[in-house]
């Protein structure tokens, strides 16, 4: 049947480049790749090439490819060009559609599995951005499933859309209160039974993560920007010119989420913060939490940090987020390290204007800050309105000699 195969060329209006397209002799769809030539004698030899691929039966036979096989050309082509975050996260989503559908053939992510693989996150709980986080991992792959011609469009996607009662926010800014409880239960949350921690060295375990936690506080960082931060310009973030009248952060692009090199500024509070340790102290990392368990002798990941800081808002029962599962059972979130990002971003929000705060918080986007941080509180805004109005009037009222009081005629 592959003799029939026929290849054409054409090239749209608004592109350089020549495509090919055949329609498949089997679903009679029309399959469409990019020739990469712009003379039409160049792509017309391009298109026979892959012409005679496709009758000589050494390209694969459209959706009949297996799952497996797909996934490690996608992985070895595409996912290990990328940034090491971006593989992971996209290697994880692959691993859950993987367990939850168990597809056999490329051919089989079809758009009711996509659908019942939406349905199945949801029942789990996640968040509709989550559930639009993986199908866009899935999506890209099948887009480039279509370029190189192992099926023939890209499956429709299930709609995903944020709920009118959806926060913006998966958690919440901590008051000071739920702060100072977090620090107390430090103690408590890291000696659990089964953990063994020598008497000599409880107090340095202990006194690391409080300083961790708030360091977090005071600086606004992500977990993994705070993990990565050091007193030397090495790797990770540095810290630089901290004995200077203004201290800033020299992030590297491969520590900084939106892959730039930057030098940003630094919170007052938190270059005072560091400013209390000796100098005689201040090398390597700046934050070393020290491991619970006697045979752990490596620096904890950051992965495993953020999973000991959640214990620490459990212990202190601080809810930041509550909502009903689709079994009508209500799932608790407690308090994260992110949320002390939050905690940081909220103070801030009133203190300085909007881009001023994009910088504190090394947001890529203005948007961003705005949709978070400027305008999320209504009662505090008014406030705030309001206290301005009161200091304002009073200033007229002073400099007119007037006493706000009105006198009968």
């Amino acid at each position: 049947m592959t003799d029939t195969i026929r290849v054409s060329i054409f090239r749209r209006k608004d592109r350089e480049l020549f495509e090919m397209q055949y329609r498949h002799p089997v679903t009679g769809q029309k399959v469409r790749r990019s020739t990469g030539r712009r003379v039409r004698r160049d792509a017309e030899r391009v298109a026979a090439k892959w012409e005679a691929e496709l009758r000589e039966g050494r390209y694969v036979q459209l959706g009949r490819i297996a799952w497996s096989e797909f996934r490690e050309r996608y992985e070895n082509q595409v996912l290990f060009g990328l940034a090491d975050k971006t593989f992971v996260k996209a290697s994880s989503v692959l691993n859950v559609f993987e367990r939850t559908m168990k597809p056999v053939r490329l051919a089989s992510v079809t758009p009711e599995v996509l659908s019942a693989y939406a349905t199945s996150l949801r029942r789990l709980g996640r968040s509709e951005n989550t559930i639009k986080g993986h199908l866009a991992h899935i999506g890209a792959a099948m887009s480039w499933a279509v370029d190189q011609g192992l099926i023939p469009v890209v499956p429709r996607m299930p709609a995903t859309k944020r709920a009118r009662s959806a926060k913006v926010m998966r958690g919440r800014p901590l008051t000071d209160r739920e702060f100072l409880l977090m620090l107390r239960v430090v103690r408590r949350a890291l000696l659990l039974p089964g953990v063994q921690i020598r008497r000599d060295r409880r107090r340095p375990v202990v006194a690391s993560w409080r300083f961790l936690l708030r360091g977090l506080w005071l600086s606004g960082l992500r977990l993994n920007e705070a993990m990565g931060l050091t007193w030397e310009r090495s790797c990770g973030v540095s810290v630089a010119e901290l004995d200077g009248d203004h201290p800033m952060f020299l992030v590297p692009a491969e520590a900084e989420k939106a892959h730039e090199d930057r030098v940003l500024p630094m919170a007052p509070e938190f270059a005072e913060f560091l400013r209390e340790v000796p100098v005689g102290e201040r090398t390597g990392y700046v934050f070393n939490p020290l491991p619970r368990r006697l045979r752990y002798g490596k620096r904890p990941t950051s992965h495993h940090v953020g999973t000991v800081i959640s214990r620490f808002g459990e212990s202190a029962g601080v809810v930041v987020d509550e909502r009903l599962g689709a079994d009508g059972e209500t799932i608790v979130k407690h308090a994260t390290a992110h949320d002390l990002r939050r905690s940081f971003g909220e103070r801030w929000a009133h203190r300085v204007m909007p881009p001023v705060l994009q910088q504190l918080m090394r947001h890529e986007s203005i948007q961003t800050t705005m949709r978070y941080y400027v305008g999320r509180n209504a009662q505090a805004t008014s406030a705030v309105l309001w206290e301005a109005h009161r200091l304002a009037l009073g200033a007229t009222l002073g400099a007119t000699g007037q006493s706000g009081e009105t006198e009968s005629p």
